[in-house]
């Protein structure tokens, strides 16, 4: 897909691409330059949320309980000794 840069600089994105980023009116868009290209991100309105999920079963609440449980009994066992 083209489109075409206005004298004021400024790109109309194409109804295709808006729908499938869900782009809609006030939604911020994030340019970066990749050696000779032109990156644009959209920002979700909301990005606490628009992560959650991402970590899911890497890191769960039940290992971090027997991990810290672990460190719990390191350190008893080092109180005993000293």
């Amino acid at each position: 897909m083209k489109t075409k840069v206005t004298t004021r600089g400024q790109v109309s994105i194409p109804a295709e691409i808006r729908k499938k980023l869900h782009i809609e009116t006030d939604t911020k868009l994030e340019w970066s330059i990749d050696g000779n290209e032109i990156r644009v991100i959209p920002v979700p309105k909301d990005s606490i949320s628009a992560f959650r999920g991402r970590g899911k079963g890497l890191y769960t609440t039940q290992d971090l309980l027997k991990e810290r449980m672990q460190e719990r009994n390191l350190e008893d066992e080092r109180d005993q000794r000293d």
